[in-house]
């Protein structure tokens, strides 16, 4: 998978314009799924189909039907969001500096020393009013954008262009690195296990969402769309393994995340369990998640219609949201196999049906 996540993160495709990574995502599915569509917003929608006999009945919204879905199949919806954050072009100065506003949530701090990528090519490097080097807490007001401009008329980039962080993709050992694991990693991990998804009996609908940085858009708009049973999101979770980090159970290496809560969800239950059930039955190691900030498209589509049953699979992940993130290649093979166990409902111990009597 390695080259996967190398090739996803090589490509151009912050919030509202991910075009590019679409195609790119969509590509690879070729063969691999039932259908492929993209939606108004412009969530790139997966579809495996079960292969069990039976049929899951209705929807808890009588204007969507459920395909045949096998004896105890759910519609069983995927999140992993396709945007990453970057900064968006607000004004060009006579000298050609630009003012910018962020895109996500981008930390001021993490800017200094750090290079842009616009969508036609164009490099930036970011500057500090006053000072060649900043000696307190950075100001994103007092910032601006170097893109190799003398004037105005010479800078190539123009109020509303965005650009994303970009430094080269490394990888040391099993440690992985660059500016947008979050949530590039995600999708790769969910193209893959659709990939190894050789039998399931639930309808499964694989949804790369746009928008998540800026407030979980395309999740909203695709589970009130898909009205699924249950919403899983692979996303990137914060670490407490290094130097006098924030006290957190999450290291690198150790597995994937299991969440129990964030700052906008609390995981169900049962869909805690059936994860929890199906690491222990086929020996996958994992973690269990409180992350005290940030959340994941599942809480979007937690509340949607009357209610999602909700769950995340969590990649730890160091230095999120900054330009340099860093992630164990194990924890990303371990989370696919986590994630396909639990979806082939071989065994009843890690079947997603054994949690459904005891809401």
């Amino acid at each position: 998978m390695k080259e996967l996540i190398q090739a996803f993160c090589d490509v151009f495709g912050p919030s509202g314009q991910e075009e590019r990574i679409r195609e790119a995502i969509g590509e690879q599915l070729a063969g691999v799924v039932d259908e492929l569509r993209a939606d108004r917003l412009g969530n790139l929608i997966a579809i495996k189909r079960p292969t069990g006999n039976g049929s899951v009945g209705r929807s808890r919204s009588p204007s969507v039907e459920h395909s045949d879905c096998g004896r105890f199949g759910k519609r069983v919806m995927l999140a992993a969001h396709m945007d990453e954050i970057g900064v968006m072009v607000t004004h060009v100065d006579a000298q050609g500096f630009c003012r910018f506003t962020t895109v996500g949530g981008v930390l001021p701090n993490a800017l200094i020393g750090s290079r842009v990528h616009f969508a036609n090519g164009v490099e930036g490097a970011f500057g500090l009013e006053g000072a060649p080097l900043p000696r307190n807490a950075v100001i994103a007001d007092k910032m601006f954008l170097d893109v190799g401009a003398t004037a105005k008329e010479d800078a190539q980039v123009q109020v509303g262009d965005t650009a994303v962080f970009r430094s080269g993709f490394g990888a040391v050992g099993d440690r992985l690195f660059a500016p947008n694991l979050d949530n590039r990693i995600g999708c790769a991990v969910l193209v893959q296990t659709l990939r190894e998804l050789a039998n399931t009996p639930h309808e499964i609908h694989a949804v790369f969402t746009v928008q998540e940085e800026v407030g979980a858009r395309g999740a909203t708009t695709a589970g009130y769309g898909l009205a699924p049973d249950i919403i899983l999101a692979i996303d990137v979770t914060a670490t407490g393994d290094f130097p006098q980090a924030t006290p957190m159970e999450v290291a690198l290496g150790n597995g994937p995340a299991i969440k129990v809560m964030d700052r906008y969800m609390i995981a169900h239950p049962g869909v805690r369990r059936w994860l929890v059930n199906t690491a222990q039955v086929y020996d996958v190691p994992y973690q269990m998640e409180v992350l005290e900030f940030g959340s994941t498209d599942a809480a979007a589509v937690q509340i949607s219609r009357a209610g999602v049953p909700a769950g995340a699979v969590s990649i730890p992940c160091r230095y999120i949201h900054t330009p340099s993130q860093v992630i164990d290649y194990n924890d990303v093979r371990n989370a696919v196999r986590l994630l396909v166990n639990a979806l082939s409902g071989t065994g009843d111990s890690a079947d997603l049906t054994a949690w459904s009597a005891d809401k």
